[in-house]
């Protein structure tokens, strides 16, 4: 299949954070593109969102006292035991 150049202007931030996301997901924005336009053709319009996960803020706090190993409760012996944490 032949192959061809196109070209598309954004703005310079957009492109800057664009590409940062591409790269996350392991992809250059030539290739995040190519995904884009066969998506539209074969459904015959925007079909799909990619993101990268971004957790709200109460999310973050507990992921960062996990790693940070604060607030953390058990290893608990029996079901007794962990409820009576849970309920105090």
């Amino acid at each position: 299949m032949a192959q061809t150049n196109i070209n598309i202007r954004i703005d310079e931030t957009d492109k800057k954070r664009f590409d940062e996301i591409c790269s996350q997901l392991g992809l250059t924005m030539s290739t995040a593109f190519n995904i884009f336009a066969k998506a539209v053709i074969r459904q015959r319009g925007f079909p799909f969102e990619l993101s990268l996960e971004h957790p709200n803020a109460e999310t973050q706090a507990a992921i960062e006292d996990a790693i940070n190993d604060r607030d953390m409760y058990g290893p608990f012996d029996n079901v007794e035991s962990l409820m009576e944490a849970l309920n105090a």
